[in-house]
């Protein structure tokens, strides 16, 4: 908590979930490599005029992850092209058997291979079709 915070007599507010929207060139892919590969659900589809989805979330379990395209968050707002450029994140989900997700990763590509940290994980990284890296770690 920040020093401005503390002694204020001000509660810190309640955060109840984070669900990241990442802006891609195309939705429908990285919703695929999702359901596909891993069994989440398609939870929400919006598609434009011409039926192709400009903005979808899918979730498994208490992780969920939305998609929108850079071509409607610029019809919303032409100013934040530049705030679409130069920022980067990594998902990182934690699993219980990570044997299963990398050979339901099988053919993706592969950012970091498998490896195990100083931490006490063991990990693996890829892309996903929006250019996204995701990372799976199994602790021991």
């Amino acid at each position: 908590m920040s020093d401005a915070r503390k002694g204020s007599g001000v509660p810190a507010p309640t955060l109840k979930q984070l669900t990241p929207v990442l802006i891609v060139d195309a939705v429908e892919p990285c919703v695929q490599f999702w359901t596909d590969r891993l069994g989440f659900e398609i939870t929400n589809k919006v598609p434009d005029n011409d039926g192709k989805l400009i903005f979808a979330s899918v979730q498994k379990g208490a992780v969920e992850i939305m998609y929108q395209t850079r071509a409607s968050v610029l019809s919303e707002d032409p100013a934040a092209a530049r705030d679409l450029t130069g920022h980067s994140v990594a998902l990182f989900i934690t699993v219980d058997d990570l044997d299963s997700i990398e050979k339901s990763l099988d053919g993706a590509p592969v950012v970091k291979a498998r490896h195990d940290t100083f931490y006490g994980s063991t990990e693996i990284y890829v892309r996903e079709p929006g250019g996204n890296t995701v990372g799976f770690a199994q602790f021991s």
